[in-house]
């Protein structure tokens, strides 16, 4: 997830509507007001992240009198560089949900997970993402939902194109592609992404098909590999210079790739779970599909994990912060990961998606989970590189790729060396 999840990103997951807040109206200094810092996750008004805090904040001051809770939920875009802000200002929020959080230990300011967590609700954690928290060995990121990605398409647009069966590689996709513009079947073929809301995803999920990834086996960056390189040629050659998705990729975010999904105006994109309602809703009639690779559907898809973090230097009390992690995590996550499509990361929440017969639609999610690939999450210079690759990494889709990869891989390098 953005994580992001695995994740969902995450997971990696979401679409901007500003910096919002509920609460914010209690004395911080008291330490019993509790201050979250949030992303937003929804798409519209209606669906905003706001709506969900708002009731946690709720139901939590009224089933434990003298606490408070203050929450700020800020877009998806924001959130990284307003956290930024607010450490570098000594005000540091207590809690953090947000895409990564290996950078926050490299800076020695989080609480390791079991002082902030009872042991029942650790055990409840899914181990496999409890694990991916870890930074040597000790946890400290807590997960929060998680995400597989698959390709999604519109059947109407692929069967007015004379496109029988989706793509399973890349020659085969961008053959589809072709089909579909040519019969005006959509305004773009295929929906790619490369904007600064979640680069590093899109990305990934390209690498992948092509053998290439982040890191290598111990666990050092490649950015810039032969495969990488290979990937973002291919991707200019056959989808951009053609007219076959966006024109500018690296200025379109997620949110107008999905947006224009739901619209109808997509033929194919990659996408997680969220997309599903959202194409409810605009009344499309889409199918998943593994992912495309170069040669054949990818083994491994990205997954994607939020996560939530504890801070030591926050002005809550520590055991006001976990009576709040304990009441959201036990009573609060079935909420979330329903109101976004979204898979949990807690077992019972896991077992009721799996068996109130709500959830058919996340099962081609839960098949390729268990494969995934995830971002090199532990690694402490991460959420630095990932924020470097929101920034520049689009830009490979038009410019000269090896340039823009090796400026990335010199930065990766260098924020690695700096972590150590």
């Amino acid at each position: 997830m953005r994580n992001r999840v695995i994740a969902t990103g995450a997971a990696t997951l979401a679409m901007a509507l500003g910096l919002t807040a509920c609460g914010g109206d209690s004395d911080s200094g008291d330490g019993k007001t509790i201050k979250l810092v949030a992303a937003d996750y929804g798409d519209k008004a209606s669906n905003a992240s706001k709506k969900y805090w708002d009731g946690v904040k709720k139901d939590f001051e009224a089933e434990n009198k003298g606490y408070k809770v203050d929450v700020q939920v800020i877009n998806w875009n924001e959130i990284d560089k307003s956290v930024k802000n607010m450490i570098q200002a000594g005000n540091q929020p207590d809690l953090l949900q947000t895409g990564g959080y290996a950078d926050k230990v490299a800076d020695d300011l989080l609480y390791k997970a079991d002082e902030v967590l009872s042991p029942k609700t650790r055990e409840n954690l899914i181990p496999t993402f409890a694990k991916a928290g870890e930074v040597d060995g000790t946890q400290y990121g807590i997960p929060w939902v998680s995400s597989s990605r698959v390709m999604f398409y519109n059947k109407a647009v692929l069967k007015k194109a004379g496109v029988k069966t989706p793509p399973k590689t890349w020659d085969e996709l961008a053959a589809a592609a072709k089909k579909i513009k040519s019969s005006k079947a959509a305004d773009t073929p295929y929906a790619l992404p490369l904007g600064p809301e979640e680069t590093q995803g899109e990305t990934m999920m390209w690498e992948l098909g092509n053998g290439g990834g982040y890191t290598d086996a111990s666990g050092k960056y490649t950015l810039d590999s032969a495969k990488n390189v290979e990937t973002f040629d291919w991707l200019q050659k056959n989808l951009v210079k053609p007219g076959l998705t966006y024109s500018n990729p690296a200025s379109t975010d997620r949110k107008t790739a999905f947006a224009d999904f739901a619209a109808g105006k997509v033929g194919m994109l990659n996408g997680h779970p969220s997309l599903i309602q959202m194409a409810k809703d605009g009344k499309v009639d889409y199918g998943v599909a593994p992912i495309p690779g170069k040669t054949g559907p990818l083994e491994s898809t990205l997954g994607v994990a939020d996560w939530m973090m504890a801070f030591k230097d926050g002005g809550a009390e520590k055991e006001g912060v976990k009576k709040f992690l304990d009441f959201t995590y036990s009573k609060k996550m079935l909420e979330f990961d329903e109101m976004y499509n979204l898979m949990p990361v807690t077992q019972d929440t896991l077992k009721e998606m799996q068996t109130n017969g709500k959830h058919k639609d996340l099962e081609p999610f839960f098949e390729v989970l268990p494969n995934a690939k995830f971002y090199p999450l532990g690694d402490t210079s991460w959420d630095v590189i990932s924020a470097e690759m929101k920034k520049t990494g689009g830009k490979a889709a038009s410019d000269d790729p090896k340039s823009v990869l090796g400026d990335l891989q010199k930065k990766a390098e260098d924020a690695a060396a700096a972590a150590k």
